[in-house]
């Protein structure tokens, strides 16, 4: 596990974004622990969400020339990303978010910032059902652009309704990375090593071993 994962694991623990317990999950699952990314709804911890999705691009072999947000949650994770590149590591590019619905009036269209060109890297939450993502892809492939490859905050590593997970149905439909701050095998890797969290390795070990990929 890489420093940023385990620095960024740390941030949502301390601000619950990341909780153990038994949570029921729209899949009906009682998972072991629950992440909720929209809880770093602050100044300071979205700056600090920015710097570790531009941690993880840097670490990363992914090609691309600009970024994109999927509204709506994707609008302050891109916008953040984008800045935090720049500043952090002098790596400037543009960015583009859509509208849901789009604007007949005024500049118009369903995109705001740079037009979608050349290589495209998504930004994103997390996958779930993987619906938000497909529409992405969608509109930058309508726009004569390219998926370079998608980063989100966690990978759960679990099944959906098949024997993938909608991470791993994604990169096979389309051929394209999926990079994640840090997986649910970093999150045991992390218990491990923290006598606080010990007490969850057993749970988090079933959950992982019935619905794991």
């Amino acid at each position: 596990m890489q420093l940023y994962q385990r620095k960024f694991i740390e941030m949502c623990l301390e601000y619950k974004v990341l909780r153990f317990g038994e949570f029921t999950l729209k899949s009906g699952r009682i998972s072991p622990y629950f992440f909720n990314a929209g809880l770093l709804n602050t100044g300071t911890s979205l700056a600090a969400l920015g710097h570790y999705y531009a941690e993880a691009i840097i670490n990363s072999t992914l090609k691309f020339n600009m970024l994109f947000g999927p509204a709506y949650k994707g609008i302050p994770l891109v916008c953040s990303t984008a800045v935090a590149l720049a500043i952090d590591f002098q790596k400037n590019y543009g960015y583009a978010f859509n509208r849901k619905e789009a604007k007949d009036h005024g500049e118009g269209g369903l995109i705001i910032g740079q037009p979608l060109t050349g290589r495209i890297l998504i930004i994103d939450d997390v996958i779930t059902a993987g619906t938000a993502i497909r529409q992405s892809i969608s509109l930058i492939t309508e726009s004569g652009a390219q998926p370079a490859g998608i980063v989100i905050a966690m990978d759960r590593q679990e099944r959906g309704t098949g024997e993938l997970s909608a991470i791993q149905e994604i990169e096979k439909a389309y051929a394209i990375p999926i990079v994640s701050l840090f997986k649910l095998e970093n999150l045991l890797e992390y218990t491990k090593h923290n006598v606080d969290f010990e007490k969850y390795i057993p749970a988090l070990t079933a959950y992982k071993q019935q619905y794991g990929v």
